[in-house]
């Protein structure tokens, strides 16, 4: 049984192979030539920070009967977590605005491609 379910993909196999040059034979089903536009996705977002700060708050706030008096620690904590985070989240913005990132954007990257198209044959 085996022998012969090996046969059977021979056989395809040889079909798609081209009788003159023993090739794989392409057919593709869009014209090979890239687009001057990228799909406009928006870049994935980074992970959660300041989680154990956080739950640090709730925890004192569940201790105490959610009262703020009580927990000003943990929050300025948690607060100052989340300044640092946005300090960071802005650097990081500044370095992808200027073009150092890496990456493009999906905007610039069509900007780009716009200003220099490519040639619309195949080759």
């Amino acid at each position: 049984m085996a022998m012969q379910g090996g046969t059977a993909l021979q056989e395809k196999v040889s079909r798609m192979l081209s009788r003159k040059q023993k090739r794989p034979v392409l057919k593709p089903n869009k014209p090979l030539a890239l687009k001057d536009e990228v799909a406009n996705r928006k870049m994935k977002k980074g992970e959660a920070t300041c989680i154990t700060e956080m739950s640090m708050v709730m925890a004192c706030w569940k201790q105490n009967n959610f009262v703020d008096a009580l927990c000003s620690n943990e929050m300025q904590s948690f607060y100052k977590c989340v300044e640092k985070a946005q300090i960071a989240v802005k650097a990081i913005s500044e370095k992808h605005t200027i073009g150092q990132g890496g990456r493009l954007q999906p905007k610039q990257a069509t900007t780009l491609l716009k200003r220099h198209p490519n040639l619309h044959k195949e080759i």
